[in-house]
């Protein structure tokens, strides 16, 4: 059976109807099935993420794009409700959590690394001091990495790229968006196959 991975989702208003819905975009079923994994998607409801977490034996978190940081100007406060609740469960359970661009963000913002707007992060490509390229989404970043935090990619402009925890290695971030690539970068399927050990 394939390892369960729960998946958050960003929040979308639509304004003519004055509804809130969470939102996913296909590109990640197709990145969890190259990856091998079947995706649970989460709610933006804090109540129901308690139940299906006890319910279903979940072996990974994946906190994806979307939505700003509420600290930051954000209007999705369920969102950073559930995924600050992730993050805490995926440490005390000793679960794999990867963050992606804004799950990154949160993962800084949880552990004390600041975040600042940025220029020339959204819809581009940028180099990473290991050579690598990648694609870039987001209008905050982080140009220093705190405590218990570790860089591991830096962009050539000085923003932080990707991330490890210091004492709880299964916890990681990456600013770029993997499910975005078509095709899929076989580089970035292998990290996540590594970060849930697929």
């Amino acid at each position: 059976m394939k390892k369960l991975i729960a998946i958050t989702q960003r929040v979308e208003y639509i304004e003519a109807i004055k509804e809130r819905r969470d939102a996913l975009s296909q590109e990640w079923a197709v990145l969890a099935a190259a990856c091998g994994f079947t995706p649970l998607l989460l709610p933006n409801h804090l109540p129901t993420v308690r139940e299906l977490l006890a319910a279903l034996p979940v072996e990974g978190v994946l906190l994806t794009g979307g939505n700003d940081l509420c600290a930051y100007g954000g209007d999705a406060p369920e969102r950073d409700e559930v995924e600050r609740f992730l993050l805490q469960w995926a440490i005390e359970k000793k679960i794999p959590l990867l963050g992606v661009c804004r799950g990154m963000q949160m993962v800084l913002d949880h552990f004390g690394t600041p975040l600042q707007r940025v220029e020339g992060h959204v819809r581009v490509q940028h180099t990473l001091d290991s050579g690598d390229t990648v694609n870039s989404f987001h209008s905050w970043g982080a140009v220093e990495c705190r405590v218990p935090l570790v860089a591991e990619a830096w962009s050539t402009d000085g923003i932080l790229e990707a991330v490890t925890h210091r004492d709880f290695p299964w916890i990681r971030g990456i600013m770029w968006h993997p499910e975005r690539y078509h095709p899929l970068r076989p580089e970035d399927t292998e990290r996540i196959k590594e970060v849930f050990a697929l």
